[in-house]
């Protein structure tokens, strides 16, 4: 459900009230919307901190730039550091608590600003471990307290002109495509994005993931695009993304099964969520 009017106005009077802000910018639809939202009201107190990573898909970084050079925004790019965590690497069911703790960690230091996150209402009702970090740098995130949810993050996209923008799929860090407790590794990232470049391709699904298991790779796609895969099609693709995987050092089968949300988290019951604002 859309967020109506005065929640947007509330969003207004959140960042009006900011002295300085440190937008963290992954390059999907929450944070641009945020980051826009923010350079439209406050631009001479913003400064976007956008993290390149193997785990950062290309486009996703290439969408933050291509908007900073189109807006004008003050932009740092950086390096978050997690590949040198061994805790994140280790993909432990908490690793976005890693992840998020590298990433504000990288931020603070550089700003003395109020640091916030594109975090959604919806993405309170998942296991968000990232959140816990985010607490731990006192960060902000204005549409949890502005009571937006996705829907309403993509209608406030659409009002302040962002456009296709405002239709972008849900897409998490590559990391999150890696079973909980296989290692995450650099080169696997790497092949998970190719593989799902090629099935984007091939079929054009609303929603691919490549899913890395224990010795096997699946292919997670939308139910229309499962339902309309043909069985040449269908061998096709495993033998190429398998060849991929294969030449890489890796001979894993490959399958094909209906998407579902964070599938490869293995998790303990989310604990409530806790804003860390007094």
């Amino acid at each position: 459900m859309n967020a109506p009017v005065d929640r947007f106005d509330t969003l207004v009077n959140i960042i009006d009230e900011l002295r300085e802000v440190a937008v963290a910018v992954s390059g999907g639809v929450d944070s641009l919307t945020l980051a826009t939202a923010v350079h439209q009201r406050i631009p001479e107190r913003a400064t976007m901190f956008h993290a390149v990573s193997p785990a950062v898909p290309a486009e996703a970084t290439g969408r933050v730039k291509d908007l900073a050079k189109q807006h004008g925004w003050t932009l740092r790019i950086i390096d978050a550091g997690e590949f040198a965590d061994a805790h994140y690497r280790a993909n432990p069911v908490n690793r976005c608590f890693y992840c998020k703790t590298n990433l504000y960690g990288a931020i603070a230091p550089l700003t003395s600003a109020q640091i916030v996150s594109g975090t959604n209402l919806d993405d309170l009702g998942e296991y968000r471990p990232g959140l816990e970090a985010a607490r731990g740098y006192n960060v902000r995130h204005p549409f949890v307290e502005a009571g937006i949810d996705k829907d309403g993050v993509r209608s406030l996209a659409r009002r302040i002109g962002l456009g296709e923008i405002s239709d972008l799929p849900a897409a998490p860090c590559l990391a999150s495509r890696i079973e909980t407790g296989i290692a995450i590794d650099p080169s696997m990232l790497d092949l998970v994005h190719r593989s799902e470049r090629l099935v984007a391709q091939k079929l054009t699904p609303k929603t691919v993931r490549c899913r890395v298991r224990a010795e096997r790779v699946v292919i997670e796609l939308d139910q229309s695009a499962l339902e309309n895969i043909d069985g040449a099609q269908h061998d096709a693709l495993s033998m190429e993304i398998a060849a991929l995987f294969s030449g890489a050092g890796f001979d894993y089968p490959v399958s094909f099964a209906p998407y579902r949300v964070g599938s490869a988290f293995i998790h303990p019951l989310r604990p409530a969520f806790d804003t860390g604002r007094r």
